[in-house]
């Protein structure tokens, strides 16, 4: 059987499947002999693109009907005029109501030929002139048709593209504003007809202030009309003229809803101005003056709604200094959204989740934050504060952008929804609705694409945007920089004024002058970088102003912000990360180290929004990845250029989190030591893989902290490099080639350079700076069996392989394991040499004028303290307790408490000395930003380095905890070192 729809001479071949098309067709004159009759082929076209041409054909059949007589002439202008053909056949193929309305009024369409763009200047006239003289049902029905013809052109010119896509294409903002064009002018036809109703109407003014849709210039074609009445006079009269307003635009156009009055549908339906003024100021709540931002005077009295603006507007633009505001606007869309019926809310275009209720309520709260301080938010409509919010750098372009086009796409299908009936609907039809789907995509202009119906790219292309919204409202109607701006006092969001002087003054900034030339600095202009930057400074100020040195913090801001300044995300990640504010403050009001890495590691900042990449991996395996980035490069000088730079960020992270009190203390030291590793390790393979022939294998032997995995932000690399011969080579030329290879590494990690120092230190090997800088394993054999010394023994006691040959390693670890774990232990005159050592070294080594009591490596209960008392243990003990024979300070104490070498209350003091004075040691290089010592006992860097170990209220009690702490230590020192 052949299909109708492929059948030439088959009305289906037009779209049209309705059991009546081909004698409705016939009845119009538009189809005989199976066929188009002559010069209806364009209308019969236009009729297949309608969105429901069936429905088209029906309303075309009973226009001619209703027609009788006057039937040719529209016949003949359909024919001839493409405006009128792509108008009307989009308006019955969408809209039974209006369809309806041109059966009743047949004559009405006249009004959509005209080729000119309806003009919203008339809208007012013509309804006014409609009621002129009238009242009562006249006036209502007068009204009603004027109304009602005036909506069927909007309708017919929003909709004629989707015939004819030569028509021009009318967006939905004009659309809107068209349709509240239209609403304001009945709402002055209504009031043009209260006037001479209701007596005494001279005796008072009345001013009509749209709210809402309206107020925005936003209207649907089907919604309510919200207003607030401002009255002055006889309020009576005044209450009567506004009710009788009301009734007679619900009666003709739409329903009038005065609910967003003070005290809502309780409160008086017409107040004075002062009446306004103190309900506003007293007991408004927040969501009143959410409303009152699209509030606009349309009707009455002039000046009077002139007055009322020049009232509310401060009010509105000071809301969000209220308490609990932003979380209050938010609460308030969530109850919104609680309310859509279960089942309904994916498809519920307005409430819903992803419905325009989440754009509206996002933009709005943004502009109630941000419009305080920036004029140009202060407007009404949705998508123009939209593009502004975006322009300024309030919401990303992108987002901005997305956000738009979803708007305007769900306020698309809302109007085609309500347009099939006229009825007030914001559901999207059910999944299985084919026929309405594929009705709603052709009305909003979608159709089949390769193969997929238009249904279905209706649905894809809706849930795409419903899911859009969310994802976009949930990032910005949530984001926590709001509350932090919100928390800001307005007069302090104005950033040159010399009241922002006084008040940085107050928020403890030493020089309020200087900081204000930083902001100057910093927002000069009207970039889009300078107006983010507005908006963050004010929630950064009073976060510096929380920190040990506000002043020192918004310097380094500044400096952070202009070296980042070409850095496309950079305050992009401000703006949306409120944690990434929050912690940036902190560490830039404390540290001076943070901020002169991170200008050279931007890319650590993006870790601040995220606590488990900024915490990090196992701090054993942390050096991997550099390993493995600087293996890849066969280039000598780019490999140690990528090993400084992971370097620089692998540091910055670990300070990072090390400020913030994310990681404990031995994932800080550990991981430092680690990094130093890698890079060492890095620096050795690209040194050996550029220098050609191999001629021996290298080992390289941690010492010290470094051994121990007890690094500092400011320690050096203590090493010692061992070399075995290739078969047949001989140890000097092993020696001289290994010398050759460790210099280079020295020399490439000591190159100048603005990041921390990379310090290879040697000398604690065989006869130290004068000894050879590389030796065999068999000349340490030799050596160590003739000529090493006590104090020699002890350095060994941290060692440890760490680079190189491994199985060199690992024997050379064998080789002094009988040195550093002397069988027998120690006799009393080695003890007492050992004593004798340390009492030199506190004697001779700590710095002139140093306080001793507060010098966290060589102080009484320092670090060397608490050091050599495990090493003095170690030496005598270790041979006979296999726990004991350990690099780590930390596992040495614990291991002698479990041999009962120490009691567990004396190792708690040691460990809580060595812990204290090693958090201090590294406390001091992050907030100094260099190497020290000393603890600072005034100031500001007492005050940051108090506030990076954890008293930030109180630097005195910091410094006398950390005194009481040593001195405890000093005393199990005495008695357990120097066996006093």
């Amino acid at each position: 059987m052949t299909d109708p729809a492929r059948t030439p001479t088959s009305p289906a071949r037009f779209g049209l499947t309705g059991t009546r098309s081909a004698e409705e067709l016939r009845a119009a004159g538009w189809w005989e002999d199976r066929r188009p009759t002559d010069g209806a082929e364009a209308i019969l076209f236009a009729l297949s693109r309608s969105p429901d041409p069936d429905l088209a054909l029906r309303g075309v059949d009973r226009l001619r009907v209703a027609l009788g007589d006057g039937w040719p002439e529209l016949d003949g202008a359909l024919r001839d005029g493409a405006v009128l053909r792509a108008r009307l056949l989009a308006v019955l193929g969408t809209s039974t109501a209006l369809a309806d309305f041109l059966v009743a009024n047949p004559d009405r369409w006249h009004g959509l030929a005209d080729p000119e763009p309806v003009d919203a200047g008339v809208f007012a006239p013509v309804l006014v002139a409609a009621v002129d003289g009238l009242t009562g049902a006249d006036a209502v029905r007068a009204l009603r048709l004027e109304y009602r013809a005036l909506l069927c052109r909007i309708a017919s010119e929003d909709l004629a593209h989707v015939v004819e896509p030569d028509e021009r294409y009318v967006a939905y903002d004009e659309v809107a504003g068209l349709l509240s064009d239209l609403a304001v002018a009945a709402l002055r036809a209504a009031l043009d007809v209260a006037d001479r109703q209701v007596p005494r109407s001279s005796d008072c003014a009345l001013a009509v202030i749209a709210m809402g849709k309206c107020g925005a210039r936003e209207l649907n074609y089907v919604s309510d009309v919200d207003v607030v009445f401002v009255g002055e006079g006889d309020l009576g009269v005044a209450t009567r003229l506004a009710g009788t307003m009301m009734q007679v635009a619900g009666q003709a156009c739409f329903e009038v809803d005065a609910a967003l009055r003070p005290e809502g549908k309780a409160g008086a339906l017409v107040r004075t101005l002062d009446g306004h003024a103190s309900y506003y100021r007293r007991w408004a709540r927040t969501w009143e003056f959410q409303a009152l931002l699209k509030a606009r005077p349309v009707a009455g009295d002039d000046e009077l709604g002139s007055r009322y603006l020049e009232v509310v507007r401060p009010l509105v633009w000071n809301a969000a200094e209220r308490e609990d505001f932003v979380p209050d606007v938010q609460a308030m869309r969530r109850r919104v959204e609680e309310h859509v019926p279960v089942g309904l809310a994916d498809r519920e275009l307005k409430l819903g989740r992803g419905g325009l209720r989440d754009v509206e309520f996002a933009v709005q709260l943004l502009q109630l934050v941000h419009g305080r301080a920036d004029e140009e938010l202060r407007i009404p409509s949705t998508t123009a504060a939209l593009e502004l919010l975006g322009r300024g750098g309030y919401v990303g372009r992108a987002d901005a952008a997305d956000f738009g086009r979803a708007y305007r796409f769900l306020r698309t299908l809302e109007h085609r929804l309500q347009l099939q009936k006229m009825l007030r609907t914001h559901l999207f039809p059910a999944d299985d609705d084919t026929a309405a789907l594929r009705r709603l995509a052709r009305a909003a202009g979608l159709h089949a694409e390769g193969g997929t119906s238009a249904d279905q790219v209706l649905l894809t292309e809706f849930r795409k945007r419903a899911n859009q919204v969310r994802r976009l409202h949930e990032k910005l109607f949530y984001r926590p920089l709001l509350q932090a701006v919100a928390n800001v006092p307005t007069e302090a969001l104005r950033l040159t004024t010399a009241q922002a002087a006084a008040r940085l003054a107050a928020l403890g900034y030493a020089a309020p002058d200087g900081a204000l030339k930083h902001i100057e600095a910093l927002t000069r202009g009207v970039s889009r970088r300078a107006r983010i930057q507005g908006a963050l400074l004010p929630v950064l100020l009073d976060l510096l102003a929380t920190t040990p040195d506000p002043d020192g913090g918004l310097l380094a801001y500044r400096r952070v912000s202009e070296a980042l300044a070409e850095t496309p995300w950079y305050l992009r990640l401000l703006r949306d990360e409120g944690t990434v504010v929050d912690r940036l403050a902190a560490l830039l009001g404390t540290s001076k180290f943070v901020p002169d890495l991170l200008v050279r590691a931007p890319e650590v900042l993006r870790l601040l929004a995220d606590t488990d990449a900024l915490v990090g991996r196992d701090p054993m395996t942390i050096g991997n990845p550099l390993r493995s980035t600087v293996s890849r490069y066969s280039d000598l000088e780019r490999a140690v250029t990528a090993a400084r730079s992971l370097r620089r960020q692998e540091l910055l992270r670990v300070a990072s989190a090390d400020l913030l009190g994310l990681v404990p203390l031995r994932t800080v030291c550990v991981s430092l030591s680690e990094v130093w590793v890698a890079v060492l390790q890095a620096a050795l393979d690209a040194v050996v893989r550029s220098s050609g022939e191999r001629v021996a294998s290298i080992a390289v032997i941690g010492m010290g902290r470094l051994g121990g995995r007890e690094l500092g932000y400011s320690s050096d690399a203590d090493v010692l490099f061992v070399c075995e011969p290739a078969p047949g080579v001989a140890d000097s030329a092993a020696a001289k080639y290994a010398s050759t290879v460790v210099e280079q590494v020295r020399r490439l990690l000591a190159a100048p350079s603005q990041d921390p120092a990379l310090q290879v230190d040697a000398d604690l090997r065989p006869e130290g700076r004068q000894g050879p800088l590389v030796r065999t394993l068999d000349s340490y054999r030799a050596y160590y069996a003739q000529w090493s010394e006590l104090w020699e023994a002890q350095a060994l006691l941290r060692a440890r392989f760490i680079a190189g040959d491994a199985e060199l390693g690992e024997r050379f670890i064998d080789l002094v394991n009988p040195v550093r774990y002397p069988a027998g232990g120690l006799d009393a005159a080695a003890v007492r040499e050992i004593r004798r050592i340390k009492a030199r070294v506190e004697a001779e080594r700590l710095p002139r004028g140093a306080d001793p009591s507060t010098h966290t490596k060589l102080g009484r209960g320092g670090l060397a303290d608490v050091e050599w008392t495990v090493q003095l243990l170690q030496l005598q003990h270790a041979h006979e307790v296999p726990a004991l024979r350990t690099p780590s300070t930390v596992r040495g104490v614990k291991a002698a408490t479990e041999a009962g070498l120490i009691q567990a209350d004396d190792a708690s003091a040691l460990m809580e000395s060595w812990t204290t004075a090693t958090r201090a040691r590294n406390a001091v290089v992050l907030v100094r930003g260099k190497p020290g010592d000393q603890l600072p006992t005034a100031g500001r860097d007492l005050a940051a380095v108090a506030c990076a170990m954890g008293h930030p209220d109180d630097p005195g009690e910091f410094l006398d905890s950390y005194r009481r702490t040593t001195r405890r230590a000093r005393a199990v020192i005495e008695r357990v070192f120097y066996g006093s």
